[in-house]
């Protein structure tokens, strides 16, 4: 005697299509933790700008400690420095339309304070005396030896930054 299933009781083939039933599949594991580390933050204006501020300093002082050690200007340098600017303001602030134009403000200043740190550079060599020290205990001197040395290439530089930031932080929101 043979017994049959009913064909109400028989199973019926699966579909081909995964995870019909309802269930999904267990969460593949995680290393080093169970909870995945959180997406980066964007679209912070605040967080943007302090971004942009702090890529500002950084900037400026690697780009005057580099024209004060050859002891002239670089075009590329200040595009570096605008671009940098503005892409960490843009990659962490997002697509505010107010980071662009403070990123191209604030590579101005990052570009100002390049030459003159390039300038306390090279008149420190001349004096035999440290930059640090010719910076900020003759910061007044620094900037009449600014003025006096500024030409049109000057101007092209800052220029050259201030595109490079509005560009740099159009350039992270894409």
């Amino acid at each position: 005697m043979s017994q049959s299933t009913p064909p109400s009781e028989q199973s019926t083939p699966p579909s081909g299509a995964p995870f019909t039933d309802g269930a999904a599949p267990a969460p593949a594991p995680v290393f080093g933790g169970d909870v995945p580390a959180p997406a980066p933050a964007r679209g912070n204006v605040a967080l943007g700008l302090v971004a942009a501020l702090v890529a500002a300093l950084v900037a400026g002082g690697v780009y005057g400690g580099v024209a004060g050690a050859i002891e002239r200007e670089i075009g590329w340098a200040a595009i570096g420095v605008g671009f940098l600017v503005g892409f960490a303001a843009g990659k962490l602030g997002g697509r505010n339309p107010v980071l662009p134009v403070v990123s191209a403000l604030l590579s101005l200043g990052a570009v100002y304070l390049g030459q003159l740190l390039a300038v306390a550079i090279i008149a420190g060599k001349e004096l035999k005396v440290s930059a640090s020290e010719m910076f900020f205990d003759n910061f007044g001197l620094m900037t009449d030896a600014w003025s006096a040395s500024k030409d049109f290439m000057t101007f092209v530089f800052f220029a050259l930054a201030a595109f490079a930031a509005f560009a740099g932080a159009k350039k992270a929101t894409e």
